[in-house]
């Protein structure tokens, strides 16, 4: 099996933010990386997206200055 990525974009979802990753994290296939973006939320999802790396590997964490939509 191949290695995949989950790109999580990320700005004022504090609320939904846990549900959303342990979903990702606890899914059958184990061989995936998730990339949670981090764009300069101003509510706890930082904080919350830096506990989800220090706990797994799996996890990396890019916080970034807020860009607008897409």
């Amino acid at each position: 099996m191949s290695r995949f990525s989950v790109i999580i974009p990320i700005y004022r979802t504090e609320k939904y933010l846990k549900e959303c990753v342990d979903s990702v994290l606890s899914q059958s296939f184990r061989d995936i990386e998730v990339i949670l973006v981090d764009d300069g939320s101003p509510d706890g999802c930082p904080a919350i997206c830096d506990e989800y790396a220090a706990a797994d590997s799996r996890v990396t964490v890019i916080h970034k200055e807020n860009g607008g939509l897409s």
